[in-house]
C-alpha cells in the first residue's frame, strides 16, 4: 500500500500553535460545527435502540461483563485467568519517575503482592460499589513505571479508572491486604481496598437500578463540601455517571448540615470502617451540568459533549483526573446512554457496534473515499488511537481527540511534530504516524454510532 505523506491541507499556513488547519479560533467552538449540519437535533438512535445496542454489547462482546450473570462462586482457575490477563510485566526495561531503572528485585516484590498461591479452589462471589474515582492498576502497587526514560506521562501500571457507584465483583486481595482485584462491567484490575465498599448482591444491584437518577452531563461535577460527612464531600463525578436522585427528600430537611433547596439530593455509596457498604444522601449543586436522564443521541449533542473536554490534559488510563483517547470517546457517548468497551482495540472490534474495517488490501483511494464520507460522531481508529469526527471543511474531515501530539509535513515538506497532551481539534488528512506513514493509510477501522 502506498504511503501518502500529506493531504492538501499541509500546504496552508501553519498558525503559531503549530496545530495545522486551526488558524480560525471559531473551530474550537461546537457552534462552528453545529451550524454546518442540516439536522443537528435529529435523534440518531432513540432510547429503545440504545438499550437494545447496550444489551447486545453485554451479550456478544467478550470485553464486557454482566456482573448479574456471574455464578454464585468462582473457581481458582477463573481468578488466575483474570489476574494473569492483566498482571503482566512489560518485557522492556522500566523506569521510575526520576528516570532510574527499576531493579528486578523491586519488580519481583510487586509480583509477589499478587499472592496467587492464596487463591482458593472455590470462593463465593462477592460484590461492592466503588465509592470514589478509583484508579485500576495492572499490579497492586502505586509505583509508577515508564518504558521511556524521562517520559513520565504514560504509567504502564495504570489501566483505567472507575467512578462512584460502579458495581464490581471482588475476587482476590493482595499479599498485604491493601488492594483488591475487582471485575467491573468493562474491566478487571487491581484497586486500593478503600475505593470499594462491600455489600450484598441485592444491595449493589438495587443501587444500580434505582430510579429516578441524575446524570452528569458536564465534563464533571462535584458534590458540595460536607464537614459532617467527609466521605461525601466534594466527590468527583465524571461525565456520564448516573446516581440515584432522592426526589422525595423533604425540602426543608438539611442534608449534611446544608439546606437542599439549591441542590439535588442524590445517593452515594459510603465505605464503613469495616469495609462494608452503606448508602447516604449527598448534595449536587443545581448549577452543576446534570440532567434527569441521558441526553438524546444527536449530532449537536455529540459535538457539545465532546467540546466540554477541549483542552483537558491527556491522562493515560484516566490518569491525572482526565482520560485518554478511548476513555474520552466512551465518556462522551456514555452521557447519551451509549455503553462502549474501554480500550481502542476492543471498541474497534466489538461485534455489537457498526464498524467498517480496513486491511492491507485496501488502497489509498478507498481509504480516502471513506475519510471524506465520515459523519459527525464517527470514530476513526489507527493503531493505538481513536479520534471522533466533528465535521468537514471544504471536504476535509476534522476530528477531536485526546492525543499526546501530532505530526505532519510543513510547507517545505519537512516533518514537524507538535506536542499537545490534551483534547484537541485537528484535521485528519495531514496527520502522520511517522515520516513515511499517514493516519489515513493506516486506518484500521471506523465505528458508526448510528443506524
Amino acid at each position: 500500500m502506498p504511503a501518502v505523506a500529506a493531504g492538501p491541507m499541509a500546504t496552508q499556513a501553519i498558525p503559531p500553535s503549530g496545530v495545522i488547519g486551526m488558524s480560525d479560533p471559531a473551530k474550537l467552538s461546537p457552534a462552528f460545527w453545529i451550524q454546518q449540519l442540516a439536522e443537528p437535533d435529529r435523534v440518531l438512535l432513540d432510547e429503545a435502540a440504545i438499550q437494545a445496542q447496550n444489551s447486545k454489547l453485554y451479550r456478544l462482546d467478550p470485553s464486557m461483563r454482566d456482573l448479574r450473570a456471574l455464578p454464585a462462586s468462582v473457581s481458582r482457575e477463573q481468578v488466575l485467568g483474570w489476574i494473569g490477563a492483566i498482571s503482566q510485566l512489560p518485557k522492556r526495561p522500566l523506569f521510575n519517575v526520576q528516570g532510574e531503572r527499576i531493579a528486578d528485585a523491586a519488580l519481583h516484590e510487586v509480583s509477589e503482592q499478587l499472592a496467587l498461591d492464596q487463591v482458593p479452589a472455590q470462593q463465593p462471589t462477592r460484590y461492592g460499589l466503588v465509592v470514589r474515582r478509583a484508579a485500576l492498576r495492572s499490579f497492586p502497587t502505586d509505583l509508577r513505571v515508564f518504558t521511556v526514560q524521562g517520559d513520565t506521562d504514560i504509567d504502564r501500571f495504570q489501566e483505567t479508572a472507575e467512578f462512584p457507584g460502579t458495581p464490581v465483583a471482588i475476587v482476590h486481595a493482595s499479599q498485604d491486604g491493601q488492594w483488591l482485584f475487582v471485575l467491573s462491567p468493562r474491566y478487571a484490575a487491581w484497586t486500593r481496598r478503600e475505593n470499594v465498599a462491600e455489600g450484598s448482591a441485592e444491595q449493589v444491584f438495587d443501587y444500580q437500578s434505582r430510579a429516578p437518577r441524575r446524570v452528569v452531563t458536564g465534563a464533571g461535577a462535584q458534590t458540595v463540601y460536607a464537614r459532617e460527612q467527609p466521605a461525601l464531600s466534594k466527590v468527583t463525578l465524571d461525565m456520564g455517571v448516573s446516581v440515584p436522585w432522592l426526589t422525595e427528600h423533604p425540602a426543608d430537611q438539611p442534608v449534611n448540615g446544608e439546606s437542599p433547596y439549591a441542590a439535588y439530593v442524590i445517593q452515594l455509596p459510603v465505605r464503613r470502617e469495616d469495609g462494608s457498604l452503606s448508602l447516604a444522601a449527598a448534595l449536587l449543586p443545581r448549577q452543576a451540568d446534570t440532567g434527569d436522564g441521558y441526553l438524546p443521541l444527536t449530532e449537536a449533542n455529540i459535538l457539545r459533549q465532546a467540546f466540554k473536554f477541549l483542552g483537558e490534559r491527556y491522562g493515560w488510563g484516566h490518569d491525572y483526573d482526565g482520560r485518554d483517547c478511548s476513555g474520552f470517546v466512551s465518556d462522551v457517548y456514555r452521557s447519551m446512554g451509549v455503553q462502549m468497551p474501554r480500550d481502542t482495540g476492543r471498541q474497534e472490534a466489538s461485534p455489537a457496534l457498526v464498524h467498517q474495517s480496513f486491511s492491507a488490501s485496501d488502497g489509498h483511494d478507498a481509504r480516502m473515499r471513506a475519510a471524506r464520507a465520515l459523519k459527525v460522531g464517527d470514530l476513526v481508529y489507527i493503531p493505538g488511537h481513536v479520534m471522533m469526527v466533528v465535521g468537514q471543511v471544504d471536504g476535509e474531515p476534522y476530528v477531536i481527540h485526546d492525543t499526546t501530539g501530532i505530526a505532519y509535513r510543513d510547507e517545505q515538506g519537512a516533518m514537524r511534530r507538535v506536542k499537545l497532551n490534551a483534547v484537541s481539534v485537528t484535521p485528519l488528512l495531514p496527520l502522520l504516524l511517522d515520516d513515511g506513514r499517514s493516519y489515513v493509510d493506516h486506518m484500521t477501522g471506523i465505528v458508526h454510532i448510528r443506524p
